[in-house]
């Protein structure tokens, strides 16, 4: 049988083909190159089987780069960091606030803010050029959970009443759009719904060439947890400072010391981080 006949299980219990293409891409996205992608990708191949999950064939490649260069195999897992940024949320709203700062953006988190009706606490309330957005995350913890219509509906509901208050007040301010950012996918009707409501829609791969992948990438703003060499316990260590970047490890360098971490470990952490940080 064909490897791009066969029938792979995604996590979200769906039954698709296998695309050599798609794995083939993702492995060159990690930075390596194409006798490298090649040789994974015929080992991969020769130890499929009918039905094979998604995470058994990442959780092979992710290993086959992690042997070749641990910055590979970080570049890799980019999706899988960003879940693992949980359980609460919270680090996953200060990684989103860090974008937006170095996209020019100043930004607050978990702002009580006045709405027409009620108070509302907001997760972002980021300012640029005199212009506030009111930005609201929602993070999935589990792979396969999408971001349905429900959700943006709620958040404009949200931004309206926040909107109104703002407006009757005559702010020197204005408020720009309302924002929704979620660490996996959109649904057709939740970006139907927002394009149509005014929303701005960020997502894992929306919009097109400037999704919080794409912005990741030309950031190089990694998350900690996209780290092959940090320890689980040393991963939420940091992040329960607040240290959720990688360029932020490289600045506050004493953290690895408060771990203990070994003079030629912490090498290690700072050259693979480094790597991920510089052009």
């Amino acid at each position: 049988m064909k490897k791009d006949s066969m029938d792979v299980l995604k996590s979200s219990g769906e039954s698709v083909k296998f695309s050599i293409e798609k794995l083939r891409g993702s492995l060159k996205h990690s930075g390596a190159d194409d006798i490298l992608i090649k040789q994974i990708v015929n080992t991969v191949c020769n130890e499929m089987y009918q039905g094979i999950s998604t995470k058994e064939i990442y959780n092979r490649a992710f290993t086959l780069l992690k042997q070749k260069k641990s910055v590979f195999a970080s570049k890799y897992k980019l999706k899988k960091a960003i879940y693992e940024l949980g359980p609460t949320g919270f680090p996953f709203e200060r990684f989103v606030a860090a974008i937006l700062e170095f996209s020019g953006y100043s930004t607050q988190l978990n702002q009580n803010t006045s709405g027409i009706c009620v108070s509302h606490e907001i997760d972002i309330i980021a300012e640029k050029n005199k212009k506030i957005s009111i930005v609201e995350c929602k993070f999935h913890g589990e792979e396969g959970r999408n971001c349905n219509v429900k959700i943006p509906l709620y958040i404009n509901s949200r931004y309206n009443d926040v909107k109104t208050h703002w407006e009757n007040k005559k702010e020197d301010k204005s408020i720009g759009n309302g924002w929704v950012v979620t660490n996996t996918r959109f649904t057709k009707d939740a970006i139907q719904y927002g394009e149509c409501a005014g929303l701005y829609l960020l997502s894992w791969d929306y919009p097109k060439n400037d999704s919080i992948k794409e912005r990741i990438d030309r950031l190089r703003l990694y998350p900690i947890t996209v780290s092959t060499l940090l320890t689980n316990r040393e991963k939420h260590f940091l992040l329960s400072r607040d240290i959720v970047l990688c360029r932020q490890l490289m600045d506050d360098k004493f953290f690895l010391d408060h771990l203990r971490v070994s003079k030629e470990r912490k090498e290690k952490i700072y050259s693979e981080i480094s790597q991920l940080c510089n052009p």
